[in-house]
This record gives C-alpha cells, sequence and structure tokens, in this order.
C-alpha cells in the first residue's frame, strides 16, 4: 500500500509555534482531534509573537465589523479568562491616546467614535484629566482607554502549549517545512525531520505565511513584505515618566501606530517601535541581511508600488532608526521630559505585513480556506491579542470540513 492510500495518522498538521498556531492546536484538541504541530525552531513564540511590545489591545482603533475588530474584542475577553485561569502574568494598566496639537483633534475623534461602536469602554479626556493620569504627558487631549493593558506572551504560548500536549498535541518542534503535497484524502507536509500526513493543513507562518502557500500550491494575492521595529528602553532611574501606555494619534495611511512608550509585564519603559524595511524576512537588525529575502522583496511590484507612494515615510523611518536623535525627538513630543541621558537600546520584532500587488498595505486579517487547507497570509498587530478568538475562528473551519469528508466518506461507503 503506498503513502497516497495510507489513512492519515493525524486529523490536522498545524505550521508555525507562534501564538495563532498555538491557539488553533489549543482548540483543535480540545474537540478530540488528532493534532500535530510542526515549528522550525527549536522553541516557541520565536519571532513576531516572542518580539512583539507585549500589549493586550482593546480595538480601538479597528474598523467596526472588521476581523480585527470583532477578534480583538472575543480575543481579549478569552485571553484574559485564560491568563487568569493558568497563572499569566498580565496588567490591566490602561492606555492614552494622545492628540498632541490641536490639528490631531478630529482623527482623535475618529477613533473614539471607532472604538465607541466597536465596544470599548474609552472616554475622551481634556488636559487636566491627562496629566492626573500621565503627569509628564504632553497634549491638548486624549483618549482613555482603561481595559487595555500588557501580559507575558511567549508564558501565554507555553501554556497554551502545554494545555494542548495534554489533550493529545504532537509538538515537534526543528522541524523545517521543506514541501507540501495536497492528495485526495490528505496533505503531506515534508520536513527537515521527517513527513507528516494530516487531514487538514492550517499554516501560521507569520513571516514565511506567503511562500508556505506558494509551497501547498495556492497562489495568494498578497506578499509578505518584512518591517522591523526597534525599540529603545527608559533606564530605570526615568521609569517614572510612564505610568500606563502613551500612543500617539497614529496616521491613518499605515497600519502602524507610531512610536510609543509601553510598560513592560516584567519591569521597565519600552519606547516604540519604528518601522523600517528589514533586509530579511527574519532581520533583526540592519546587519542581518538576506539576499534571496531581499531580491524577493525589491522585486514585487506591489512593494515598488507601496514605495513609491510613500518614498518620504520610508527615508524619515529609516534616519529615526540611524538617529538616536531623530528617535528622542519623536519621543520627546509625547512626553518633553525624556533626554538622551534616559535611553538605552532595547530590543526589536520584525512584523510580517501582507502587501497587495497594487500596492496596498493589507489593512485586515487575511485568511484563505479551501477544501483540504487553511492560511493565515496576514495577521499583524493585533493578533497576539486575538489569538484565542483566531484559533477557535479556525478551529471551526476545519472542523467543518473534516465533517463534511466524514459524512462523504460515509455516504459512498453507504452505496
Amino acid at each position: 500500500m503506498t503513502r497516497r492510500t495510507q489513512t492519515p495518522r493525524f486529523d490536522t498538521v498545524v505550521i508555525g509555534g507562534g501564538l495563532v498556531g498555538l491557539a488553533t492546536a489549543y482548540h483543535l484538541t480540545r474537540t478530540g482531534a488528532r493534532v500535530v504541530l510542526v515549528e522550525k525552531e527549536d522553541r516557541l513564540t520565536a519571532h513576531q509573537s516572542g518580539h512583539n511590545s507585549g500589549v493586550i489591545h482593546s480595538g480601538v482603533y479597528y474598523k467596526p465589523g472588521s476581523l480585527k475588530a470583532t477578534n480583538c474584542r472575543a480575543g481579549r475577553a478569552a485571553l484574559l479568562d485564560f491568563c487568569e485561569a493558568e497563572g499569566v502574568p498580565y496588567d490591566l494598566c490602561g492606555k492614552v491616546i494622545v492628540a498632541v496639537t490641536e490639528g490631531e483633534r478630529p482623527r482623535l475623534q475618529a477613533i473614539y467614535e471607532r472604538g465607541q461602536a466597536n465596544g470599548v469602554a474609552c472616554e475622551l479626556v481634556g488636559p487636566e484629566r491627562l496629566r492626573e493620569l500621565e503627569p509628564h504627558v504632553a497634549g491638548v487631549a486624549a483618549i482613555h482607554v482603561p481595559d487595555a493593558g500588557i501580559v507575558d506572551y511567549p508564558a501565554m504560548g507555553r501554556r497554551l502549549a502545554e494545555r494542548a500536549q495534554e489533550q493529545g498535541l504532537d509538538l515537534r518542534l526543528g522541524h523545517a517545512v521543506v514541501g507540501i503535497e495536497t492528495q485526495a484524502n490528505s496533505v503531506t507536509v515534508e520536513t527537515t525531520r521527517g513527513a507528516v500526513r494530516a487531514r487538514m493543513l492550517v499554516a501560521c507562518a507569520g513571516l514565511h505565511a506567503d511562500r508556505l502557500a506558494r509551497m501547498a500550491g495556492l497562489a495568494p494575492d498578497v506578499q509578505i513584505v518584512p518591517f522591523r521595529g526597534e525599540y529603545l528602553e527608559l533606564r530605570p532611574e526615568a521609569a517614572h515618566l510612564c505610568r500606563t501606555l502613551i500612543y500617539p494619534v497614529p496616521d491613518p495611511a499605515f497600519p502602524f501606530l507610531g512610536v510609543h512608550f509601553t510598560r513592560m509585564i516584567h519591569g521597565g519603559v519600552e519606547c516604540g517601535p519604528n518601522a523600517v524595511l528589514a533586509l530579511a524576512r527574519e532581520g533583526y537588525g540592519w546587519g542581518n541581511v538576506r539576499l534571496r529575502d531581499l531580491a524577493e522583496t525589491l522585486g514585487y511590484g506591489g512593494f515598488r508600488r507601496l514605495a513609491m507612494q510613500h518614498w518620504r515615510m520610508g527615508l524619515y523611518e529609516m534616519h529615526r532608526s540611524l538617529s538616536r536623535g531623530a528617535f528622542l525627538k519623536s519621543l520627546q513630543r509625547l512626553v518633553p521630559a525624556v533626554t538622551r541621558a534616559d535611553l538605552r537600546d532595547g530590543g526589536a520584532g520584525v512584523r510580517a505585513q501582507a502587501v497587495t500587488r497594487d500596492g496596498a498595505l493589507a489593512d485586515d486579517f487575511v485568511i484563505h480556506a479551501t477544501d483540504r487547507q487553511v492560511h493565515v497570509l496576514n495577521a499583524p498587530s493585533p493578533a497576539a491579542t486575538a489569538s484565542l478568538a483566531i484559533g477557535a475562528r479556525i478551529a471551526s473551519q476545519v472542523e467543518e470540513r473534516l465533517d463534511g469528508a466524514r459524512a462523504t466518506s460515509v455516504a459512498m461507503t453507504s452505496r
């Protein structure tokens, strides 16, 4: 009997050990499904899920009715329940979104109205209340969002994996995917350490999501363009300058929220991130260059169109990346008391941003499903906050397809 006709050992193979992949595996194993998760790194949450700022987003920014809006709100509630039950550290410290000038008031008002439409607890406040919340912030108005917070996302990922393993998850670290083949009743995933067969495939590959989709025979209409976000940190003696989370009013032309101040769950304050083109899909610094990745980005028509539209912003972000003074100036716009001496180097993360062929930044989560496969093609912020809701959504899609396949099989057998 050949491999093509053998019964798959697993119901679902999940590719990717970030929060979305782990949440999907967690939900699937709770249904009794046989699940295997393969991850190319030797640890979980190695990339986007472990390199973000650790913020629990409230859903205030997102277009009402979008996948980001609905999954952020549902995911936040599920995240808090999970962290309470599992002892994962979190803190609902709240945040302020600050209008520094009168010209930013209309955009602040628009964000507030979105927050109201999305059911987010938030209020518009004036300068006096803003000073009570954040004494060192300069602004003419702000939105106070008390239910925003911070969490230990790597710890959450580890607990999701542990709970899923208790329900039978086969977790395989250090298994890089090198090939995907779809058969009539299964999918075979070739890895550097052997093949895995399952009835369904779920790919939550983050920075490599489009590559995995193409490897599986699909033709996604987006390509991942990696943007690096770099952080500075406040030195301990300056940490008092930030009590909660301090955000600027974002530029609506970009999906990035701008340089902000973030209290960290294990102490300290991060400042950032900026957003510069990464020279590798996992390029966490200017010295990380991978020619294949860079050529793929520069050769993509969608990226070239994006660059032509926003080259000024791109040059400014590069300048801010290379100049501590420019970075400091952005921070002082929100907190004038910050000085160069208050700052030290922090970490960096890389955002997997899907870009369409016409040069648009995909503004919502993008999930593509076929009879045998589900691919998460765009899941930037607030995907970490929304991970349990996204995972539940994907698990439901998988179960529907598996149930349909079982029903077809039973009908054919009964004949």
